[in-house]
């Protein structure tokens, strides 16, 4: 994905999620800290069982090095703003899923390097440490998803009119830029994209497939509402494939890390196409707990 496609997405992003915080609260997000039994299961199926899976797959599938190392860099890197995207137009719980990416996303500052220099060292036999640049992740949260959605929170506190008349626009406004993102990240690698599937195809999709389910089940298992298990489901298969791409091309030092990552970031939207229709269709039933 090239520079210039990053920054028309990045921008992108900030004015949709500028558009979310016109239909959050601060009661929204209150209500997660009160209630943090969401949170807690989120974390535990982003941070903790997501690498398991990574791993259980890259053993599994008998994967080559490389493979399986950009399985578990994938792995590493959950969650992002794209995850918040989804969330909304999948009608989630979106001030959970965006607590979700904000503490994930600090937290992976710690377990990346942890999760990467086992990787090495299981698949490659390489003690080669990895550093995450900490300083960069913080501002990327706070330019890309947290100063607009509380923007965007602000305003609707302030203008309440405004924001509802938003609503709409703002819905549309998300399903042209998730068409787009797919069509930009299939052009991108157009020219090397069956190579691409052949090579990382299987385990890519079996790693969104298998955390997005997990996720689920698991807000599922301990009673929680339709949108926070639809939100815990999306923050847990929905990888930050664009922070693993960089990683394995200037951290890592090697491209081909790089083709699980880039594959998945295509194939991702396929899934998250899916729960989207299915929200759309089944309509408000299933929005009330799971007890």
């Amino acid at each position: 994905m090239n520079s210039t496609f990053g920054i028309i997405l990045a921008l992108s992003l900030i004015i949709i999620m500028f558009g979310m915080g016109l239909s959050l609260t601060l009661s929204a997000f209150k209500r997660v800290l009160v209630f943090p039994k969401a949170i807690i299961i989120g974390l535990i199926s982003q941070i903790i069982l997501l690498p398991i899976l990574g791993y259980v797959i890259a053993t599994s599938l008998d994967l080559s090095a490389t493979s399986s190392i950009g399985i578990m860099l994938l792995a590493a890197c959950p969650g992002g703003p794209t995850s918040n995207l989804l969330t909304y137009m999948a009608r989630g719980d979106l001030a959970l899923s965006v607590s979700l990416t904000a503490i994930a996303s600090l937290l992976t500052i710690i377990t990346i390097p942890f999760i990467m220099q086992f990787a090495m060292i299981e698949f490659a036999n390489q003690d080669q440490g990895v550093a995450v640049d900490a300083l960069t992740m913080i501002k990327q949260l706070l330019v890309i998803v947290l100063i607009p959605v509380s923007f965007g929170m602000w305003v609707k506190a302030k203008y309440p009119r405004f924001s509802i008349k938003m609503e709409k626009p703002v819905k549309i406004a998300s399903a042209i830029i998730f068409v787009l993102v797919i069509i930009g990240v299939t052009f991108s690698i157009k020219d090397v994209f069956m190579g691409y599937l052949r090579e990382a195809g299987l385990p890519a999709i079996l790693l969104n497939v298998s955390t997005m389910t997990v996720g689920f089940f698991l807000a599922v298992l301990f009673r929680l509402s339709k949108p926070q298990a639809i939100s815990i489901s999306i923050e847990s298969g929905i990888q930050n494939g664009t922070l693993a791409i960089t990683i394995a091309t200037i951290t890592l030092n090697n491209a081909e890390y790089a083709i699980v990552p880039a594959i998945y970031g295509l194939l991702m939207f396929g899934t998250a196409t899916i729960i989207i229709f299915l929200r759309k269709f089944l309509g408000n039933k299933d929005d009330l707990a799971l007890n």
